[in-house]
């Protein structure tokens, strides 16, 4: 998450199912309109600090991480409360009762949450991950990674990938392994947003070179 801060205009960003638990990177992002967090490791809402000063941010999607508590009334208000600017939050429009309510029952946010000494990884194993069964896992993760790196790639004006093409990783890779792969595609989608002509042609024959040397090795092996 931390190549947001290199970022300033970007407007969409997908970082669903990946261990992320600190939003601070994203405070810069002034023109992000769209936030997908979905099943990450975000402990406290006082997160949400970061993303009070996004003047164009719209859609919020942060249901399943830890920081929703049990209380689903509570952790709404107080999302809203501080960001009344949304229009949706995981997947639900935000009405303007709900706006008018959040400043009675949610909790304002005014100072960042205290800073952890444990940077964002993605770690051998933790325990939702040995709660749920691996197939599910895998599963999960490649259909929700299919569809947002689609919706960034509909953003830059690209044709979808196909599922067949998206979900043909081998079944030894571990789940880290296969997260990391997905976060460096989406990185540089993102990426190739923020460049001009001269630098996608840079792009593309970089990307021709590199085919060209896989197709090479792979007759070699032959």
């Amino acid at each position: 998450i931390s190549i947001c801060r290199d970022l300033p205009n970007i407007e969409v960003i997908t970082f669903s199912v990946n261990g992320i638990s600190d939003l601070e990177p994203l405070n810069q992002c002034q023109n992000l309109s769209e936030l997908y967090l979905r099943k990450n490791n975000i402990t406290s809402l006082n997160e949400l600090f970061y993303l009070k000063n996004l003047p164009r941010l719209r859609v919020l999607w942060l249901s399943e991480n830890p920081c929703c508590g049990s209380d689903p009334h509570r952790y709404r208000m107080t999302v809203l409360r501080n960001l009344p600017s949304l229009q949706k939050l995981d997947n639900q429009a935000v009405t303007e009762e709900e706006l008018s309510q959040a400043l009675v029952d949610g909790e304002e946010i005014t100072a960042p949450p205290a800073r952890r000494s444990v940077e964002n990884s993605c770690p051998e194993s933790t325990e939702s991950s040995a709660a749920e069964s691996t197939t599910e896992t895998t599963s999960e993760l490649l259909n929700l990674s299919l569809e947002e790196t689609n919706k960034i790639r509909e953003e830059l004006g690209m044709k979808p990938v196909p599922r067949d093409k998206f979900s043909s990783f081998s079944p030894r890779e571990t789940d880290c392994n296969r997260k990391k792969r997905n976060n460096v595609l989406n990185a540089i989608l993102l990426l190739m947003k923020e460049l001009d002509v001269e630098g996608l042609e840079i792009v593309q024959q970089t990307v021709g070179r590199r085919l060209q040397a896989f197709r090479k090795k792979e007759l070699q092996e032959e």
